[in-house]
């Protein structure tokens, strides 16, 4: 190993020490400092190596690593380091040079193989530390998810969460230390799912079999109106399709969605891409508690949520790539809006009602450019035995992009 690579990143299997390369053992019984979880340095035994069990949070620990620059030292995985492990966050703080990982099969790799998925036909989530509300984007009709659980209460709970979603058929694997003395592997119908004693350190398989009735996430954007709780204050289904059309969601990007309503416009924007971010601002309290319901009933917890009122409720935000703006927009705040977007890049969309919030759309339009388009919905309504097209009012929208 170079001199300037002081760092190893090691992954360990449930078979500890034995299934580990020579390299591996000897870069273990020379380190000056072993950094793991309890159940990783119980996996190796002792060494004459300092020990550092990880504290809480794992970022603490980054100053005593940091110290011994230049000195070996190990810090020990499971599985695969840079699969949703710490490799990440040691990378942040340690330079790519200075690094040597050596990595085990993750636990993904080992649950497709007990299970004879193919891991490119799957989706692999992390609940480990993550909220639980994350995994209903990806519960697809016919589709596959491996997932690493947060403990032993994990299947139940995804379980019990499949079968409110009339996904009751699913078949849920549980598959507990795998790779040694103590590896199981069950199964068990969601609605029906009564394995008990689960390790806590399992990982999870799911067969989704959607009923005719289940509540799937359609992969476009215009949820249907009822899956949000809201007041009224809500971009409709029709319109809302169009705007994150306009809004045109790429991945990694933040959304200021200003007069959020019931927050549906930056929930979708999240559900575009798992990177997404978005900041959802409303002064109304009641307003806030339902965005709050909405994201988590719609797997996107992650949500930021701000009770203010624009352009105040906007200083300090992170920056926004777009905007959008559905309620409550005034002068002062498309102003504020179109100065926090960044250059050549930041995108801007608004909605309007009313003509005298028009009236500011048209004249943004006139001094920074862009499109106006006025979008009218018709649907049809019943007349004693007949049917009309009934039309609502009729949406302006302002899209424009900071150049």
């Amino acid at each position: 190993m170079s001199a300037a690579r002081w760092l190893s990143l090691i992954g360990l299997g449930e078979d500890g020490l034995d299934a580990l390369t020579p390299a591996a053992r000897a870069l273990i019984s020379n380190a000056s400092l072993i950094v793991g979880g309890a159940r990783h340095l119980d996996l190796i035994g002792p060494q004459k190596a300092e020990t550092l069990c990880w504290p809480s949070p794992l970022s603490a620990a980054m100053e005593t690593i940091l110290s011994r620059r230049g000195a070996p030292v190990v810090v020990l995985a499971s599985g695969d380091p840079f699969f949703f492990g710490v490799g990440d966050m040691i990378a942040r703080n340690v330079a790519t040079e200075e690094i040597l990982c050596l990595p085990a099969p993750s636990s993904f790799a080992l649950a497709a193989a007990r299970l004879c998925w193919s891991q490119q036909d799957c989706t692999l989530l992390s609940l480990h530390g993550r909220a639980f509300e994350r995994v209903t984007p990806h519960l697809q009709s016919a589709h596959r998810l491996l997932i690493l659980s947060w403990d032993g209460t994990t299947p139940a709970r995804l379980a019990a969460h499949l079968t409110a979603l009339g996904m009751g058929e699913s078949h849920v694997h549980v598959l507990e230390h795998m790779g040694g003395s103590k590896e199981r592997v069950r199964n068990a119908r969601a609605s029906d799912f009564s394995l008990n004693d689960i390790a806590a350190l399992n990982t999870i398989g799911v067969e989704v079999i959607a009923g005719s009735d289940a509540r799937v996430l359609p992969l476009t954007p215009g949820l249907p109106d009822e899956w949000f709780e809201h007041d009224g204050q809500i971009t409709k289904r029709d319109i809302r399709a169009v705007t994150l059309a306009a809004l045109a969601p790429r991945r990694g990007e933040r959304l200021w969605d200003i007069g959020a309503g019931s927050g549906s416009i930056a929930i979708e924007w999240m559900l575009a891409d798992a990177a997404n971010r978005a900041t959802a601002v409303e002064q109304n309290a009641t307003r806030i508690a339902r965005i709050a319901r909405n994201a988590v009933s719609l797997g996107v917890p992650d949500l930021d949520i701000v009770e203010g009122a624009a352009p105040q409720a906007l200083a300090g935000l992170p920056t926004p790539d777009v905007v959008f703006i559905g309620g409550g927009g005034d002068a002062n705040v498309i102003e504020a809006a179109w100065d926090a977007l960044l250059p050549a890049r930041g995108r801007i969309v608004a909605n309007a009602v009313t003509i005298e919030t028009q009236a500011l759309l048209i004249d943004a339009f006139q001094r920074r450019g862009g499109e106006l388009v006025n979008m009218a919905i018709s649907k049809a309504r019943p007349i004693g035995g007949f049917h009309a097209l009934e039309p609502a009012l009729p949406v302006l929208q302002w899209r424009a992009v900071k150049s």
